[in-house]
């Protein structure tokens, strides 16, 4: 049998499906082919949302862990670009293409967020500021801060931190907190 030619575009398209020629000998057949007009519309559930799973690393199949070690250095920087990637971690660039916006590490989906952090603070000069310099310290990002006007020697201060440059937990920032001079209470009030 001789090689079957195919054409570059459709002869015909008609609602989602496409017709495709293939020339074989004399012979001509048409393929009728579904296509896909919406990529994200296909991934989406019938009954509107995503679905999500958390899934234990060791029961995941290999291409995923590939794919997330290979984002893992893109992101550190350590190779500059997806071939390089792909190539240290023995994966093909098509499977990482397939699997580079669904999967996560766990650790980067929790840490990408912004907590919300109440605390009452002693009245005395440079407290805030050494509160501020220790979040910075941490590589958390400070976005808002409100202050009360301080009534018997204590203001409340709430502040937004954006954590997710930061190399620790949350839970290690609270107990920073409360470890810090003139610092009486520290909680968490918000986190999204």
């Amino acid at each position: 049998m001789t090689p079957v030619l195919t054409c570059k575009k459709p002869i015909a398209v008609l609602h989602s499906f496409r017709y495709n020629v293939h020339y074989v000998e004399t012979f001509v057949f048409l393929e009728r082919t579904v296509t896909v007009l919406d990529k994200k519309a296909a991934e989406i559930k019938p009954d509107g949302h995503e679905r999500y799973y958390l899934v234990r690393e060791d029961i995941l199949p290999e291409a995923l862990v590939k794919t997330v070690h290979a984002k893992e250095l893109l992101a550190r920087g350590e190779v500059k670009t997806i071939h390089e990637a792909v190539e240290q971690v023995e994966l093909s660039r098509s499977a990482f293409y397939k699997y580079k916006d669904g999967i996560f590490p766990l650790s980067k989906l929790d840490r990408e967020r912004i907590v919300t952090i109440s605390m009452d603070l002693e009245h005395r000069s440079g407290i805030l500021s050494r509160v501020l310099a220790m979040i910075a310290g941490l590589e958390g990002n400070v976005l808002t801060i409100h202050q009360t006007i301080p009534l018997q020697g204590v203001a409340n201060v709430v502040i937004s931190v954006e954590t997710s440059q930061m190399g620790e937990n949350v839970a290690f920032l609270l107990e920073r907190l409360r470890d810090q001079d003139g610092v009486s209470r520290a909680t968490l009030v918000g986190q999204g």
